[in-house]
């Protein structure tokens, strides 16, 4: 009996760590739009540190987005939370809204 609440307590730890992990590599990061390129699908984006991107220290960096429609939602100079992914290509926006 006891060796199954062992068991049990090990696979819910595990599991919470798992999503914490998860969580976390979704980090959203703050940002104001500088530049849209909508012919090319970029977006320029002056940021905070991206910790998730291994970014230590604020920057301005031209992203892909992976969702066109995307750049139609926001317009130079909106303050923004975004997150990001890098890919062989580069780094691309998978999710960006308005910040509130």
């Amino acid at each position: 009996m006891i060796r199954i609440i062992r068991l049990a307590a090990a696979l819910a730890l595990t599991l919470s760590l798992t999503a914490g992990a998860l969580a976390a590599g979704g980090a959203a990061i703050s940002g104001e739009v500088r530049k849209i390129d909508e012919s090319t699908g970029k977006i320029t984006l002056k940021h905070g540190p991206a910790k998730s991107l291994g970014m230590e220290e604020p920057m301005t960096m031209v992203y892909r987005v992976k969702d066109p429609a995307m750049l139609k939602q926001v317009k130079v100079g909106d303050k923004v939370t975004f997150e990001a992914e890098e890919a062989a290509s580069g780094y691309t926006v998978t999710k960006m809204e308005k910040a509130r």
